[in-house]
């Protein structure tokens, strides 16, 4: 492949994620994407490095903000543009303050590469495209070079061997993963009225299957309710089929969060530097 082809397959995935993710199926992406948050919870290292931080507990909705922001920046932008290759340099310096198993890495980007279209094959309003599901696997892996993550599998089948290989060896039941991951749903459960938040906190247990409530030592749902989010999730999915399509992209950048109510900057995403103030990019139109 010529370096021209080669860069018009990374623009051509990288246009066809944006679009999956900010038209087709925001709102399945985004959770999608949680559930990934909990794969990589579920993981003994992973559990245990975001437990030893503090950060996932002591400050939940911050680093749901900061981890969705960075990877939005990316998605919205392209990795190659100058807000995603930015998101891209504050994920990798977050990153190196720690020491993170290759494997680990290659996992959690495992996690963002199948949870989305597993969820899509049980609860899309239409099923991606071979060619769909090939761009954002392409989208996903140039970013893992991005990371500087090696060995990474050269098709999708073989990401799919590799994680699950992955969960069989490193999903037991620890008392951090479970602590992360309950400070995660107790953040899910606080964005409804308080009446509702122990039906959304049941109505998560129904999406995590087996090894995850293993490795959380939780319960499962009670079958009724996994019957009824199920049937709920595919009524909404039926029901867009007849709705007028998305025209225009849903941005979760351009969300207001409580963290940031003027806005921010890339570089503020994330713990503060460690003895470092970050570089700016120049702002054009100002900073979300």
């Amino acid at each position: 492949m010529t370096e021209t082809s080669a860069a018009c397959w990374a623009d051509d995935c990288q246009q066809v994620v944006r679009h999956l993710a900010t038209v087709v199926f925001p709102w399945d992406t985004t959770r999608a994407l949680e559930l990934a948050l909990f794969r990589t919870f579920a993981s003994v290292r992973i559990g245990g490095l975001l437990h030893a931080t503090g950060e996932f507990e002591a400050r939940t909705c911050k680093r749901y903000d900061d981890t969705d922001l960075i990877i939005s920046e990316i998605i919205e932008n392209g990795f190659d543009s100058p807000r995603g290759s930015l998101a891209i340099e504050r994920m990798n310096a977050l990153h190196g303050r720690f020491r993170i198993a290759n494997e680990d890495f290659l996992y959690v980007l495992s996690t963002f590469i199948l949870e989305p279209i597993r969820w899509n094959e049980r609860f899309g309003w239409r099923r991606m495209t071979e060619a769909e599901q090939a761009a954002w696997f392409r989208f996903w892996r140039q970013l893992g070079e991005r990371m500087r993550i090696s060995h990474l599998p050269h098709s999708l089948v073989d990401f799919e061997e590799f994680s699950r290989a992955y969960e069989q060896a490193n999903f037991h039941p620890t008392a951090a993963s479970r602590q992360v991951a309950l400070a995660t749903r107790e953040l899910f459960a606080s964005w409804f009225p308080a009446l509702l938040r122990p039906l959304v906190r049941s109505s998560i247990r129904a999406l995590l299957d087996p090894p995850l409530l293993a490795a959380f030592a939780l319960r499962p749902a009670p079958r009724g309710l996994v019957w009824l989010v199920e049937r709920l999730l595919l009524w909404r999915a039926r029901a867009l089929q007849w709705l007028p399509r998305r025209r225009r992209p849903k941005l979760r950048t351009r969300i207001p969060r409580t963290d940031y109510p003027q806005g921010y900057t890339i570089e503020s995403l994330g713990p503060p530097p460690l003895g470092c103030a970050g570089r700016r990019l120049p702002s054009k139109g100002g900073e979300r």
